[in-house]
């Protein structure tokens, strides 16, 4: 087994401004009033990385297989309990309650080809693995 680590760091800066230092570094926020709307919510991060995660692997399931996939577009939906989350209510739970992924395949795939396909995708996309499966978070005040 090949394990990777991956590393980044984030800092909180003033309002809800968060810098994030990876790769490519980005600038999560909270829209106006609340922030500066400087960048995408964490929400908006998360439900993206598994959208970018299954076009990614897509892609990569694509050129193994030589498929000649032209795009992949996926909507994504989430449900959560705001209410939940600003401290109003300790009833239900702080994450999405469901996740929904439409994904449009651009080929000359046949709708079974197709939904096989996704399905090779999502067995392994990593964001949607973390989601459906738990994985352990160690967090240590330092």
């Amino acid at each position: 087994m090949a394990i990777s680590t991956l590393k980044l760091t984030t800092e909180m800066k003033a309002g809800f401004r968060t810098e994030v230092a990876c790769g490519k570094p980005f600038v999560i926020d909270q829209p106006n009033p609340m922030g500066s709307n400087e960048g995408p919510n964490p929400l908006e991060v998360f439900l993206s990385a598994l959208g970018g995660c299954i076009c990614a692997i897509g892609r990569i399931i694509a050129n193994q297989e030589k498929l000649d996939v032209r795009g992949i577009r996926v909507a994504i939906e989430g449900d959560l309990d705001k209410n939940f989350l600003l401290g109003t209510t300790t009833e239900g739970r702080a994450g999405f309650t469901e996740i929904r992924a439409r994904v449009e395949v651009d080929a000359d795939m046949t709708p079974e080809e197709k939904a096989a396909f996704v399905d090779r995708i999502e067995k392994r996309c990593p964001i949607a693995d973390n989601m459906v499966h738990g994985t352990t978070i160690r967090t240590q005040v330092v």
